[in-house]
């Protein structure tokens, strides 16, 4: 007996699966298309009329596509990625990172009348709601500044009622350049509340990058002057951290996204996503990392207890890359610009050393156990003084232009449904509850 299924493929295809049911005898054909057999597909697959139907079983989504995207590519064996189809080198150090933003959402580079009046509609709106900044000062003066962070863009949806009606264009259009615009100006404030410092007020007559470290460092002065490498460095990065394909926060913002709830609490669930220490927090782990090593002299010994399986090397290798990642190379070469900038320390020189002898011991080499993005991201942040517990909030910023992006897409994707994963039931079948406790007898009876 055979059998075909029936589900609709995104294009034609030739292409199939023969599937054998030992349990039955009976074969299955499913259509392969874009290297993935629909897991819908395998329902068709039972052992009688009242059998569910088999499910795949992947925890973590390891080898589960989730959706269809047109917005990042990477190829990780090969140290590939692009955005919308342009190499990462191409665009860090050479487009803005408003015009990445642009291009992230919009699928093209703006022309130049586009590119003005996203600029002009971004810079209009830094400003956040007197009421906002009250709500954050009253968080405790040593709170989390990721913790600000997704109370504070969650806070906003109740500034913004309209923002429910999603499937409006025009109301997904303004949220969206609110999210930008706002993003930076909560992230500065949690800064200087942390730091116990007034809040600096938006100042539009500065870049998006320049804007953000006035608000995050401006004092007295009454125009505040950029560092240009740190300018420099801040873009490049902004646009680096922009999106990474399905990741852990951008799987948040799509499943809550799902819902159909507005984009101001799905960007908070990717913020929460990204609040985690095995996403968003790599770099903090790099810089815990050498600040455990302590001085120069320790760095052989703390490699030998790495290679003896007793220590983890932060910051190098990656779940994605294979080879080495790509946007750590243009990180390098920028990290090294800051730090002429700025000089060497201590900790910047262990940092180097293990670096070193990574890129030339066989052990790492033959593991492909590179640096990653989260290696420089790390020091360059720490060599620009902002603390540590400050970094993951300097990669929330940037990803909210992937985050947007990635939920406009999943809400348009005529295919996509409320998320709603499956399960394998492995608890208790089904058993009698006697009432034994002195409580329970005590209680009315219906």
């Amino acid at each position: 007996m055979s059998t075909t299924a029936t589900s609709q493929t995104p294009q034609a295809t030739t292409d199939s699966l023969e599937i054998r049911d030992s349990r039955t005898g009976t074969t299955y054909t499913v259509p392969i298309a874009d290297g993935t057999i629909r897991t819908s597909d395998l329902r068709q697959i039972r052992v009688n009329e009242s059998d569910f139907g088999l499910m795949g079983y992947d925890p973590a989504f390891m080898n589960t596509a989730s959706c269809r995207s047109a917005i990042t590519y990477i190829d990780g064996d090969a140290g590939i990625l692009r955005y919308r189809g342009y190499p990462i080198e191409q665009l860090a150090g050479k487009a803005s990172f408003l015009e990445v933003a642009y291009l992230l959402r919009n699928g093209e580079l703006p022309d130049q009348k586009e590119y003005d009046r996203w600029v002009h509609d971004i810079t209009f709106h830094t400003y956040v709601h007197e009421n906002i900044k009250r709500f954050l000062e009253g968080f405790r003066y040593d709170a989390h500044p990721m913790s600000m962070m997704v109370a504070g863009v969650a806070a906003l949806s109740s500034f913004y009622p309209e923002a429910k009606d999603i499937f409006d264009k025009r109301q997904r259009d303004i949220s969206i350049i609110r999210l930008l615009a706002k993003v930076p100006t909560i992230a500065a404030y949690a800064y200087r509340h942390v730091k116990g410092l007034p809040c600096i007020y938006p100042d539009n007559d500065l870049s998006y990058s320049e804007n953000f470290l006035s608000m995050i460092a401006r004092m007295s002065e009454s125009k505040y002057e950029a560092n240009p490498v740190f300018t420099k460095a801040i873009e490049i990065l902004f646009i680096l951290h922009a999106d990474h394909e399905q990741n852990c926060s951008t799987n948040a913002v799509r499943a809550v996204g799902s819902s159909h709830v507005d984009p101001f609490s799905a960007v908070a669930a990717g913020i929460s996503a990204l609040y985690g220490p095995l996403h968003g927090g790599a770099n903090e782990q790099v810089l815990r990392m050498i600040s455990e090593i302590g001085d120069m002299k320790n760095v052989p010994a703390f490699v030998e207890s790495v290679k003896q399986g007793k220590g983890r090397l932060m910051g190098f290798g990656h779940r994605v890359y294979k080879s080495y990642d790509p946007r750590a190379k243009i990180v390098k070469k920028l990290a090294d610009e800051v730090f002429a900038s700025v000089g060497m320390d201590k900790d910047l020189e262990i940092a180097m050393e293990l670096e070193r002898i990574a890129l030339s011991d066989d052990y790492f080499i033959s593991r492909k156990l590179y640096p990653n993005v989260d290696f420089y991201t790390g020091l360059i942040y720490r060599a620009m003084k902002f603390p540590t517990d400050y970094f993951t909030v300097l990669f929330a910023i940037p990803r909210v232009a992937g985050w947007l992006s990635q939920w406009e897409e999943m809400l348009l994707d005529k295919e996509q449904k409320i998320a709603r994963p499956r399960q394998i039931y492995t608890g208790y079948d089904e058993r009698p509850f006697t009432p034994a406790l002195d409580y329970r007898k005590k209680l009315v009876k219906f």
